[in-house]
């Protein structure tokens, strides 16, 4: 179940956290990787391991903000695989601050990285899935998307922006047999949660029903789950995984 063999996926953001433990699990249910982010050398690291353990990987040095960076980061993909059937986009950044200091350059960033760049890694694969007859598009939005979080309207809007780009890519292409999801995770242990102070995740953790924050690994899991043909009836969906967190 949820098998993914001989499957291209293309994860952004993979370089660390979330996208990581994605590109492990995509690689460990039989899916070829193309693992996208900034950072070179934790990307080379990762396809050390995943082709150490049998897999197959390729590190694309991309930053989502630029768009000539998303073309021929995409071209070497398909140079080297010939196609892509599950698009992860993960990457994202934050620039944190109240709405009323907030700088428009800060505002421009995240939304450029978070939103913008997600969809034109969509635009990348549209056209080849839509072929194919076959594709599997997942987004990862945030908690925040749906409850709203102090001091980040910035980041809250791009989450909240990739939930709505999933519904109406969703409608645009379900006749072609691609599926469009989100998933929204709560707040998960991660190199972004890991600077916060111990009496910041304290308090995280009494909101969330469940007591504790999550791994990246049971966000992969949803991932793998709703790139499998297991869930191939389900789209425009946002999955909640964040303990309890907020019930939609």
């Amino acid at each position: 179940m949820f098998r993914l063999k001989d499957k291209i996926a293309v994860v952004t953001g993979a370089s660390q956290g979330i996208g990581r433990d994605t590109a492990r699990a995509l690689a460990e249910a039989g899916a070829k990787v193309a693992v996208a982010a900034r950072n070179e050398e934790k990307l080379a690291e990762l396809v050390q391991e995943i082709t150490g353990k049998g897999g197959e990987a390729l590190a694309v040095k991309m930053d989502v903000a630029d768009g000539e960076q998303i073309k021929a980061g995409f071209k070497s993909i398909f140079e080297k695989f010939a196609k892509v059937d599950i698009l992860v986009n993960n990457a994202a950044i934050t620039r944190d601050g109240l709405a009323m200091r907030m700088k428009p350059d800060d505002w421009e960033a995240v939304l450029r990285t978070n939103l913008t760049g997600a969809h034109l890694c969509i635009q990348q694969v549209l056209g080849p899935m839509m072929k194919a007859r076959s594709g599997r598009i997942i987004n990862i939005s945030s908690v925040v998307a749906e409850s709203g979080n102090a001091g980040q309207a910035n980041y809250v809007a791009s989450k909240a922006g990739l939930i709505g780009l999933t519904k109406a890519i969703a409608i645009e292409i379900a006749s072609r047999n691609i599926t469009v999801n989100a998933i929204a995770p709560g707040f998960i242990e991660t190199p972004m949660t890991a600077v916060l102070p111990d009496k910041v995740k304290e308090e995280l953790k009494e909101r969330i029903p469940l007591g504790r924050l999550g791994s990246g690994r049971e966000i992969a899991a949803a991932i793998v789950f709703l790139a499998s043909e297991e869930a191939g009836y389900i789209t425009g969906h946002v999955l909640d995984v964040n303990g309890g967190m907020y019930l939609a």
